[in-house]
């Protein structure tokens, strides 16, 4: 229903955040990963959201990656987890690492998110080994790597050129590569970081 919200943080905890978008206060749930990645008070971020409408609630969840949406959107397919159990998994793992424990069949990696049992880490593993593969494991992996690796740039607006530049038909690897050498300003919106890293590719 909500694809994203982009607003100015009001408040984080490790479990919410609020977005002003034009004077209204959207709650947020998030994972411990994300509230620890966010930016601070008065800044603004954009967040993928999945909606979760229930009789008595309307709840967001929100990502700061699309990758991070879609392995969540996974997991909540699995019986035995619901949203609230998909935050707790990207609470202790990173997307790229559920991938590679599904691949690998590590379910005491996924058993560690707290509320999950080693009987429902196993059932993630078996409902989801033929909906992820390694190929892809592998190209994401290398889409988030400039957020380790580049410095001052805006790791969000990065991420979101890295995927543009992905759907253009360039290969994962030189999307990275052209990213990184975009060298953008530390405050760079998407736009800005594609057009510089679009010079790159030519």
């Amino acid at each position: 229903m909500i694809a994203f919200v982009r607003g100015e943080i009001e408040d984080i905890t490790e479990e919410n955040v609020v977005l002003d978008v034009g004077g209204i206060g959207y709650n947020i749930k998030i994972s411990a990963q994300t509230a620890q990645q966010l930016p601070g008070i008065g800044r603004e971020v954009k967040l993928y959201t999945y909606t979760c409408v229930r009789e008595d609630a309307f709840l967001l969840f929100g990502f700061l990656r699309r990758d991070e949406l879609d392995i969540f959107k996974k997991l909540i397919t699995v019986n035995g987890i619901g949203p609230k159990g998909g935050l707790a998994i990207l609470s202790v793992m990173s997307a790229d690492d559920v991938r590679f424990a599904i691949i690998s069949g590590d379910a005491k990696a996924i058993a560690k998110a707290p509320g999950i049992g080693a009987k429902t880490a196993g059932r993630v593993i078996l409902d989801l080994k033929d909906k992820v593969s390694l190929e892809e494991t592998l190209i994401q992996k290398e889409m988030n790597a400039y957020a380790s690796e580049s410095a001052g740039m805006n790791h969000q607006a990065a991420g979101e050129a890295v995927e543009a530049l992905v759907a253009l038909g360039y290969s994962p690897s030189d999307a990275v590569k052209a990213v990184k050498k975009a060298d953008a300003p530390e405050d760079a919106d998407v736009e800005t970081v594609l057009k510089l890293a679009l010079k790159n590719m030519f």
